[in-house]
């Protein structure tokens, strides 16, 4: 499913408009194809009560997946704003008396431009083993752990750099493991079924009537391939088209870059 969630936009939407007007198109000229003459009377009949349910079965269930996709990309900007403030306060930590903070930073700065660089969406984003990824974290992590064990920091500046920079590898980490989750393929099933049933139910109500009339169903339809599209934007954070921000991160470069983090600023 990973491949549907990277589409671009564009085609999301085109692609599920396309589906569900064809598949009204299809109700229409099946019906007429499949129901013998005798009994195309009672298609009506039975169609027309089934619209409220499965009309209300297609909207609890867009309503709750684009609710929970929604929350979910909110959750996932959460973590980006978690993970700035872990590189923040390890660059304030940096700055402590006694520190040499310049290795720290120049490090600091390397993982964070290589993390927006090449962990930041695909497959490396849900992995988290891109290898200079894991080399520039890995030359952070000793350059922090080797400052802060120099005697002459004291106990206080050592905890607060070590507590730094666990709390930036602990918000990379629930980081990684957000992008690596995907939408439960039985309820995406479950939901385009019930749209595509909901379709197939309104074309049979207007299978006898003339073409124009027939287009009424097109607004159904258009519901049901918007909402479907628009699902599976919101369900890929690091892949599909609405890609999480990474503004904290590149704030955060800009101020190593620019000196901002330094004692006595």
């Amino acid at each position: 499913m990973d491949w549907l969630t990277s589409l671009p936009a564009v085609v999301l939407v085109a692609g599920w408009l396309l589906l569900a007007l064809l598949v009204a198109a299809l109700a229409r000229v099946g019906v007429r194809a499949l129901v013998p003459a005798g009994e195309q009377e009672r298609v009506p009949q039975i169609a027309m009560p089934l619209m409220p349910t499965l009309g209300a079965a297609f909207a609890i269930f867009a309503a709750l997946s684009l609710a929970s996709e929604a929350g979910y990309l909110r959750a996932a900007e959460g973590l980006v704003s978690d993970e700035a403030a872990a590189a923040s306060r390890l660059a304030w930590a940096a700055t402590s008396p006694r520190v040499q903070s310049e290795p720290i930073h120049m490090t600091l700065r390397d993982y964070l431009q290589t993390t927006r660089a090449r962990e930041w969406k695909g497959a490396a984003a849900a992995s988290g083993d891109d290898p200079p990824t894991a080399r520039a974290i890995a030359k952070l992590e000793r350059n922090v752990r080797t400052e802060a064990a120099r005697p002459e920091l004291g106990s206080p500046t050592s905890t607060e750099l070590l507590a730094s920079l666990d709390g930036l590898t602990s918000s990379r980490r629930a980081r990684v493991a957000a992008a690596s989750r995907d939408v439960p393929p039985l309820y995406v099933i479950t939901l385009v079924v019930s749209g595509l049933a909901l379709i197939v139910n309104a074309g049979a109500l207007t299978f006898r009537s003339s073409l124009r009339t027939s287009l009424l169903i097109t607004g159904i339809g258009s519901v049901v391939g918007l909402s479907l599209a628009l699902l599976f934007a919101l369900s890929a954070p690091w892949s599909g088209p609405f890609i999480v921000s990474g503004h904290p991160l590149d704030a955060i470069v800009g101020d190593l870059g620019s000196g901002f983090f330094r004692s006595g600023s």
